[in-house]
């Protein structure tokens, strides 16, 4: 049903009205003077909360879905605009139960047309009990009541003042105007009084329809079984505790034993049996003035309680520290971060064997590199290389080629990706290597890794705001691979320029090396002028030994320089790993963790709102 009376509680039970409205606490109590009860400031928090919920949420959620929390709010601005003063109670039935009967009584004199002929009641009508205050045409006019239709009772009635009482036309009306203006009606009304008779107080109808969807505003609800001088004897009280149990079957709260909650009546318009206590309940319930508020409470209450499952996460949201290093390590994976590390080990011991090793050693390295050279330049006029002297670290590019293999990559994890050529790779020194691995483009590792994560983050969610964080996830990660790639391509530049600063050592060990191989010369010639007379062939010991000396130290000084050299690569290779990996996680950090840690701030935020709005 399109707006229904609220979502609250009402006034008492039959036997503890006055009870029950004096036990409802401090802010159901009048306060002279004309002012508004202290509930309204409680309340006014919860529908700004709700605004601000709306405005948060509207690129997130369905505009149906919030539709209802608009109208809410529609309602209560437009309520909270006219008068405080006057409580707009509606008598609400079904053909034939004697509402009309009831607003005649209650008024003192015939104000609503009674008759056989049934529908009776097309308009609604009014009857206003001012008591000097002004207001309340405003209401009537909010209401849409026709100013023919709208009267003051017989008598002054000083206790119900401030009451403006409507009879509706009635819900089971076969004309559709009529049942369209009672839902109309029952969305603008503070309170409403259903009467029942007898024959029909069991009617699905106004159980499915009305009294059900409607059974969280039970502290704004009376419930009046009229027309009890048909029933014999205590067939009366039969009646009444079987219309209670259909009552909390349809989930409406009874006012008893001093709770709140809706009041049901017993009582008679015809002869006027229990019209006096139905008269003295509502002065106690207008003089509160606290309908309006309990039923725009109410209002809120059910337009949260709808909104409940797009803004209550299931669990704990949010990603976890695992999650996040879960994700760094699989961005260190697709930019290859430990080959690179192995290479630059490699690297390291490579510099440090041409600066500690013997010049025989160093003429074998320029060779081989020269050779290295020359099978490059080979494989680059055969369309199958990278250009000469060009190899990788090992690091495997993340975007949509392959590493130094040679060969084509796929661009994506799906057999439909576009192909494309070999990509160069950067040099990183005289002599390195490519990755032992050759393995194809590291997209699809970079794709998976955004998917766990963001699967991670969505993780209990309500469905708007997971999406969201997937969305969020997805947008951020498609320029992530062409980044990575930047990453490792400044990552290979450091390489290929060497280590920052050449240790000590080095220098000393070079200078050994020139020593020993000055030590091996010398002997050698020495040897040789031994064997061909030009010194004397008994000194050839004098030659011998330096010899010996510079052929032998010279490579034991280089395998004791790669021994010492293995500590300081290994650590190396470890810093240009932390380096890469790290560079790589900024990249996933500040493109695909900051925007789902946005999403996920904003989500609580929203979180927060709810909870004001809801009233928990």
């Amino acid at each position: 049903m399109d707006g229904g009376v609220g979502h609250g509680t009402g006034g008492g039970g039959d036997a503890g009205l006055e009870d029950g409205l004096a036990d409802c606490g401090p802010g159901y109590k009048w306060v002279p003077g004309g002012a508004r009860r202290a509930a309204e400031e409680g309340l006014r928090p919860r529908l700004e909360a709700l605004r601000e919920l709306i405005a948060l949420s509207r690129s997130r959620l369905d505009e149906m879905a919030l539709d209802e929390a608009g109208r809410v709010l529609e309602s209560a601005d437009e309520r909270y605009r006219l008068s405080g003063e006057h409580t707009v109670v509606a008598l609400a039935g079904a053909t034939g139960s004697g509402k009309s009967s009831l607003f005649n009584a209650l008024a003192g004199a015939s104000r609503s047309e009674v008759g056989a002929r049934r529908p009776t009641t097309g308009e609604p009508v009014a009857c206003v009990w001012s008591g000097g205050r002004p207001g309340a045409e405003g209401l009537l006019r909010r209401l849409g009541v026709p100013v023919h239709r709208r009267h003051t009772p017989a008598q002054g009635s000083p206790e119900l003042a401030g009451l403006v009482l409507l009879d509706l036309p009635d819900h089971d009306s076969a004309a559709t105007r009529n049942r369209e203006q009672v839902d109309r009606l029952l969305g603008l009304v503070d309170a409403v009084i259903w009467v029942v008779d007898p024959e029909k107080y069991a009617d699905a109808v106004l159980h499915e329809r009305y009294l059900r969807p409607l059974a969280g505003y039970a502290e704004v609800t009376f419930v009046v079984l009229n027309q009890v001088d048909r029933l014999p004897g205590d067939a009366a009280d039969q009646v009444v505790d079987d219309l209670r149990r259909l009552l909390d079957e349809d989930g409406l709260a009874l006012g008893e034993h001093g709770e709140p909650g809706a009041a049901v009546m017993a009582l008679s318009a015809a002869t006027g049996e229990g019209v006096a206590e139905l008269r003295e309940a509502l002065g106690q319930f207008v003089a509160e003035r606290g309908a309006a508020d309990r039923r725009l409470t109410a209002d809120v209450d059910t337009a949260a309680d709808r909104l409940r499952s797009a803004y209550v996460a299931d669990s704990r949201v949010g990603l976890t520290e695992r999650a996040r290093e879960e994700f760094d390590d699989r961005l260190a994976e697709a930019v290859g971060a430990v080959a690179t590390g192995r290479a630059a080990e490699r690297d390291w011991l490579r510099h440090a064997e041409r600066a500690c090793g013997s010049p025989w050693s160093r003429l074998r390295c320029r060779r081989k590199d020269r050779r290295a050279r020359r099978r490059g330049a080979a494989r680059t006029a055969d369309g199958s290389g990278h250009g000469t002297g060009e190899v990788r670290t090992g690091a495997p590019r993340t975007g949509t080629g392959r590493a130094a293999s040679g060969g084509t990559g796929s661009g994506g994890s799906g057999s439909g990706g576009p192909s494309v050529g070999p990509v160069p790779a950067r040099s990183v020194s005289v002599g390195s290597v490519r990755g032992e691995d050759g393995r194809a483009a590291a997209r699809p590792v970079v794709e998976q890794a955004v998917r766990t994560v963001a699967g991670e983050a969505a993780q209990g969610l309500p469905t708007p705001w997971a999406q969201a964080v997937r969305e969020a996830a997805v947008r951020g990660a498609e320029g992530l691979p062409e980044a990575l790639d930047a990453v490792a391509a400044e990552a290979e530049e450091t390489l290929r320029l060497g280590p920052d600063a050449k240790p000590r050592w080095w220098t000393v060990a070079a200078a050994l090396q020139g020593l020993l191989f000055v030590l091996q010369v010398v002997g050698v010639l020495w040897l040789v002028g031994a064997v061909t007379g030009v010194v004397d062939p008994t000194e050839w010991l004098s030659g011998l030994l330096p010899a010996v000396v510079g052929s032998v130290g010279g490579p034991a000084l280089t395998w004791l320089s790669g021994m010492v050299a293995r500590g300081p690569a290994r650590r190396y290779g470890q810093e240009a790993e932390r380096r890469l990996r790290g560079a790589a996680a900024g990249c996933g950090r500040a493109r695909v963790l900051e925007p789902v840690a946005a999403e996920l701030l904003r989500y609580r935020e929203v979180r927060e709102r709810y909870a004001v709005a809801s009233g928990v």
